[in-house]
C-alpha cells in the first residue's frame, strides 16, 4: 500500500473522481479532473461531470434517518453500504461519460452523504465532542471500483476544535483568489456558505461560513404544497408575496445571527423548520403556498446580505460576488441578490469558468489530492480549528 502511495504522490498528473452527495439528499454529482500541481498550487480540468438522481423512496430513507426521533441504526448500517454502492455506480457513469475506463482513474474523493452535523461541543464522560457523521463507506467504495478512495474529510478537523465545515474554503482559495478584487463565492445547495477572498489574500485571511438555509425550505415546502422536488426557476416564488412580519420572524433566528465560525444542517433548518415557518405563517396571515414558498426564498437571500452586512462588509467590500449550487438556477434568488448587492457583480460561477454544479463535487476530487500528498485541507481561520490537519481515511 505504502509502494501504491508513493507511486500515487509522484504522478505528475492524476486523474481524480469527486462525488458529492449534499444536504438536499436529491442525488449524486461526480465529476472527473485531471489534477497538476502540489498544495495550494493544485490545477485541474474538468473532463465530465454527471448527476445520478436517488430514488424518491431512498431519498425519504435518508431523510428519515437524518431525523433522531425516526432514525435507525439498522437502517443507518445498511445505507452506509448501500450508498457505496451507489456511489460506485456514479464512478462507473461518469468514467464512461469521458470514454475511459476505471483503470485510467488513479484517486476518488467522496464527501459521503451527512446525515448528522452538531458541531456544537458537548461535554461527555469529561471529554469535550464535536461529531459529525457522513455515510456512504469509503472503504467499501474502494473495493467496489478498484480505485484508491480518500473519505471522511470533516471529522479530523473536529478532533482539534473545529467545526467540520465549510471546507470549499480550500478550493475557493485555490482557484478563485485574485490580486485585483475581493471576491466572494456563495454556494447555494440544501445550505448556503459564503467565502469571502480579500484581493492578494494569503490562507489566514479567508473568512467562510454557513449564513442559513439555501434551497432547503424552498424544496420542503413545493414537496409539501406542490408534490415538487423543488421551485424551477423560482416560478412558484414569483407568483407568491414576501410576508414581511414572517421574514422578520425568519430572519431573527439565533443562527442567522450568530458570528462566524459556524455551520449548521439538516439538524436546524431541515422540516422541523418548516413546519415552525408555517405554524409562525398562520398566526401572521401568511398562509398561500405560494407566499410561503416566495418568504422562504427571500430568507436565503436576505440570510445572506445580513451575515454580509454584520459579519464581512465592516472588514471587507466584496467586489464581485460567484455563486454556485443549485441556487443559482433559481432566478428568483439570483435576482433578489443582485437587487440586495447592488454595488457588486453577482455572476454565476460559469461566468468566471467552473461548473455551477460540480464545484463542490471538484472540491473534494481536490481535497483528496491534498489529503495523499499530506497537504493539510482544513482552514482553521474559517473552521475554528486549533490547527491545520490532514483532512480523511485514505482507503485502497
Amino acid at each position: 500500500m505504502l509502494t501504491q502511495l508513493s507511486k500515487l504522490q509522484r504522478k505528475p498528473v492524476k486523474r481524480v473522481i469527486g462525488l458529492m452527495s449534499g444536504t438536499s439528499v436529491d442525488g449524486i454529482d461526480a465529476v472527473l479532473v485531471e489534477v497538476r500541481g502540489h498544495g495550494m498550487d493544485l490545477r485541474f480540468r474538468q473532463i465530465a461531470f454527471v448527476t445520478v438522481p436517488f430514488d424518491p423512496k431512498l431519498r425519504e430513507l435518508i431523510l428519515r434517518n437524518s431525523i433522531p426521533e425516526t432514525s435507525r441504526v439498522d437502517e443507518i448500517t445498511r445505507l452506509n453500504v448501500l450508498l457505496a454502492h451507489l456511489y460506485a455506480g456514479a464512478v462507473q457513469k461518469v468514467v464512461r461519460r469521458a470514454k475511459l475506463s476505471l483503470s485510467d482513474v488513479d484517486l476518488i474523493g467522496s464527501h459521503g452523504q451527512t446525515i448528522q452535523h452538531v458541531p456544537e461541543p458537548q461535554v461527555m464522560f469529561h471529554h469535550t465532542v464535536r461529531a459529525t457523521l457522513q455515510i456512504g463507506d469509503p472503504s467499501a467504495l474502494a473495493k467496489l471500483t478498484g480505485i484508491p478512495t480518500v473519505g471522511d474529510f470533516r471529522i479530523a478537523d473536529m478532533a482539534v476544535g473545529g467545526e467540520g465545515a465549510p471546507l470549499v474554503p480550500f478550493f475557493d482559495f485555490i482557484t478563485f483568489r485574485s490580486r485585483k478584487l475581493n471576491r466572494a463565492l456563495l454556494n447555494i445547495g440544501g445550505i448556503a456558505n459564503i467565502t469571502v477572498l480579500p484581493k492578494a489574500c494569503s490562507v489566514e485571511d479567508v473568512l467562510a461560513f454557513d449564513t442559513g438555509p439555501g434551497n432547503m425550505v424552498i424544496d420542503a415546502l413545493m414537496r409539501k404544497f406542490f408534490h415538487q422536488p423543488y421551485d424551477r426557476n423560482g416560478a412558484t416564488a414569483r407568483r407568491g408575496k414576501v410576508s414581511t412580519a414572517l421574514l422578520n420572524k425568519l430572519l431573527s433566528h439565533p443562527f442567522i445571527r450568530r458570528r462566524p465560525p459556524k455551520s449548521t444542517g439538516r439538524e436546524t433548518f431541515g422540516n422541523e423548520f418548516m413546519e415552525t415557518m408555517i405554524r409562525h405563517g398562520r398566526k401572521l396571515s401568511c398562509t398561500s403556498p405560494a407566499d410561503l414558498v416566495r418568504t422562504a426564498t427571500e430568507l436565503t437571500a436576505r440570510a445572506v446580505y445580513e451575515n454580509y452586512q454584520r459579519f464581512i462588509s465592516p472588514g471587507t467590500k466584496i467586489d464581485e460576488l460567484v455563486v454556485s449550487g443549485g441556487g443559482a438556477h433559481n432566478r428568483m434568488i439570483m435576482d433578489r441578490l443582485r437587487e440586495l448587492f447592488s454595488n457588486v457583480h453577482v455572476k454565476k460561477a460559469e461566468a468566471i469558468g467552473i461548473s455551477a454544479d460540480a464545484k463542490e463535487a471538484i472540491c473534494f476530487a481536490l481535497l483528496a489530492v491534498a489529503t495523499i500528498e499530506g497537504t493539510p485541507g482544513n482552514l482553521p481561520s474559517v473552521t475554528g480549528a486549533q490547527r491545520p490537519v490532514i483532512l480523511g481515511k485514505i482507503c485502497f
